[in-house]
């Protein structure tokens, strides 16, 4: 499992978020995304530690911690949405039978 860590300031490094999470287990992985044009961090990231154990006790301990002038929201990460494509029929999503089918005249 994975956790979230939120509202982080965009100067935050791998490294820092490997140290404070360590404090509380081993940390195997951290990902901090950034944006695909400029390259800049996004403002949040996510953790995986060793166990969930560790994983509980980090969120517990840093939800809500002030940390480099930010107050940290940090919780169980979501599993990633897929993400669908859009038809051209300008329909969002929804057959053109399906767009008219409620309407009465």
């Amino acid at each position: 499992m994975s956790i979230y860590v939120g509202n982080l300031s965009y100067s935050v490094t791998q490294d820092d978020l490997t140290k404070v999470f360590s404090e509380y287990g081993t940390v195997t992985r951290v990902q901090l995304p950034t944006d695909r044009e400029t390259g800049r961090a996004r403002g949040f990231g996510f953790v995986e530690m060793e166990s969930e154990v560790a994983e509980n006790a980090a969120i517990n301990a840093l939800d809500g911690a002030e940390w480099m002038g930010r107050v940290m929201k940090v919780n169980k990460a979501r599993p990633r949405e897929e993400k669908s494509s859009r038809s051209s029929s300008g329909s969002w999503g929804r057959s053109n039978t399906d767009a008219y089918s409620s309407r009465r005249y």
